[in-house]
């Protein structure tokens, strides 16, 4: 099994926690009503999947877009490598350390 599905259903889970629980449980309900041949129960079940994909696209929809560009912070200089000194070459000491 892909180790990325785990981290997937994870971050779904705590960030849309309602539509993702919504989501599962209208799952299950399609598949025990479709494999039982309860078709309440799967209809039930395919209208709570689409009620959650509904929350979400709805929630989705009232966060702000950010208007800003967001600042990373740069660890290194922006000027090129070649313009800058190449580090010292370290020599291996033939002497061995006593122990």
């Amino acid at each position: 099994m892909n180790a990325a599905i785990p981290k997937l259903i994870k971050s779904a889970y705590r960030k849309e926690p309602l539509p993702s629980i919504l989501v599962t449980m209208g799952a299950v309900d399609a598949v025990i009503g479709g494999l039982g041949d309860r078709w309440s129960l799967f209809a039930f079940g395919l209208v709570t999947v689409g009620i959650a994909i509904g929350l979400r696209w709805w929630l989705l929809q009232q966060r702000p877009y950010p208007t800003e560009s967001v600042n990373t912070p740069r660890y290194l200089p922006p000027s090129s490598s070649s313009s800058h000194q190449a580090l010292p070459v370290l020599k291996v000491s033939k002497k061995r350390p006593r122990h």
